[in-house]
């Protein structure tokens, strides 16, 4: 099945850059009264801390008005946090009155925890990458599809205004070739390999330019500097080559270079784009609301769907031919 490159979501199509947050807002009666979800917060790290806040005060007239939060769940030892209560993960999934998870943890425990709550009949609102694994991805959207719930993958990277910028730039142009180099700091234990860790700048070549095959892949480590330099030779379905490179280490800015050739023109730049007036936190969290309450057709979670285990995939190839 051919991937679209673009991303029509719900928040997409309310949240322009052009559009005041006035013209923005969702009347009153697009939500249904009787749609109310109870929230749990799991993992209380920066990320965690941002949905709490969120969900404390969701943007007015918005899909985010029916998901109330009514605990978090973390390891350590924590009192209230933003008036919220940390409860436990066997009283998370027993209440009745909590129906959604947000799982703000470190990669490598997503797919255990997205598991236990879908299991537990509660729809999901995970971080990237959902699994380590293109398999087990597979096997959570189909236990969501079984159980009738929603399993919903955060990509705020495709929200942000400085790549919707860039996708507008890019629209309607013929791609030669091109490169996408990231650097960043050294990562913490947890995250896994670079090409999960870092699947949101694949995410962003392949909203881009569609589906991808991985014709090479390599990897240098200094684990005694706490460095790492991937680099992944990519094909476009029209035989059009890409380069993606994913490098950490201590002082490395955290940046994004780029350089697309198309037949009309070469771009270097990321071309600079105003701040948005919606989080990008909020407004993935309207779009997941938005999927809870109905507001999303089946066509587009499809589409979704099929991007992001797209990408898992491609990040699987990317760590055999690495590891080889």
């Amino acid at each position: 099945m051919s991937l679209s490159t673009g991303f029509p979501s719900y928040v997409e199509q309310n949240f322009k850059p052009s559009s005041s947050l006035t013209e923005s807002m969702i009347s009153e009666d697009f939500i249904r009264a009787d749609s109310m979800f109870g929230a749990v917060v799991v993992g209380i790290g920066t990320a965690g801390g941002v949905r709490i806040r969120d969900l404390l005060a969701p943007l007015p007239g918005s899909p985010a008005e029916r998901i109330t939060v009514k605990g978090f769940i973390s390891r350590r030892s924590l009192d209230l946090q933003q008036g919220v209560a940390k409860i436990s993960l066997e009283e998370a999934v027993s209440r009745e009155d909590i129906q959604v998870a947000f799982i703000c943890t470190e990669n490598a425990s997503h797919e255990d925890s997205i598991r236990t709550f879908l299991q537990a009949g509660k729809h999901v609102c995970v971080e990237y990458p959902m699994t380590m694994n293109y398999k087990a991805a597979v096997e959570l959207y189909s236990l969501a599809q079984e159980k009738g719930l929603i399993l919903h993958e955060e990509h705020i990277e495709l929200l942000t205004e400085e790549y919707n910028q860039l996708k507008r730039e890019v629209k309607g142009k013929t791609l030669m070739e091109g490169t996408l180099h990231f650097t960043g700091g050294p990562l913490k234990p947890g995250f896994g390999f670079l090409a999960f860790s870092g699947i949101a700048r694949l995410t962003w070549l392949v909203d881009l330019f569609g589906e991808l095959s991985v014709t090479a892949a390599t990897m240098e480590e200094d684990s005694g500097n706490s460095y790492s330099k991937l680099t992944a030779k990519l094909l476009t379905s029209d035989n059009r080559h890409l380069t993606w490179i994913e490098e950490r280490g201590p002082g490395l800015p955290r940046a994004k270079n780029i350089s697309f050739q198309f037949d009309s023109c070469t771009l270097t730049q990321i071309p600079p784009a105003p701040r948005g007036t919606v989080g990008l936190f909020m407004q993935d969290l309207i779009h997941f609301s938005a999927k809870l309450i109905g507001e999303v057709s089946p066509e587009e979670n499809q589409r979704e769907k099929i991007r992001i285990l797209h990408c898992l995939e491609v990040a699987g190839k990317i760590q055999s031919l690495c590891q080889k």
